[in-house]
């Protein structure tokens, strides 16, 4: 194995344990009021409120990302899986960055420095593995 191939697989890896854990972390009510403001405020989120309960939706979230984070393991071993969970990664990780757009407050100035909520700004790079699987997966 070339390092190329390396830093793609841990990568993945590193992609899939933070799907895992901030998935399976989704069934507890803590995270689920912690996600509240961002998620009803979204654009396209939002209206899950009005027919589930806040841990429905946060329940909702996390079995997507924990399954996605399956699919990008299984990826590893059947390319094409990474064709579908690349992309479905990739879609948690656009839809987590646009709260930084979404969420009124989410900026604040800190001795004439912005700042935000950086866990946010973690998806960044793994937005971009997200779509190195994406790629992989299609050929």
């Amino acid at each position: 194995m070339n390092l190329n191939e390396f830093a793609y697989k841990l990568g993945v890896l590193g992609t899939v344990i933070i799907l895992l854990w901030v998935g399976f972390f989704k069934f507890t009510a803590v995270e689920a009021g912690a996600i509240k403001e961002l998620v009803e405020n979204h654009f396209a989120m939002g209206w899950m409120y009005k027919v589930m309960s806040v841990q429905q939706v946060s329940n909702l979230i996390g079995i997507f990302e924990v399954l996605t984070g399956i699919g990008l393991l299984a990826s590893l071993f059947l390319r094409r899986i990474g064709f579908y969970a690349g992309f479905a990664s990739a879609v948690i990780f656009v839809t987590t960055l646009s709260f930084l757009v979404t969420t009124p407050g989410v900026f604040k100035m800190v001795e004439g420095f912005p700042v935000t909520d950086f866990f946010i700004l973690k998806d960044i790079p793994y937005l971009a593995i997200s779509l190195m699987v994406f790629v992989n997966g299609k050929e």
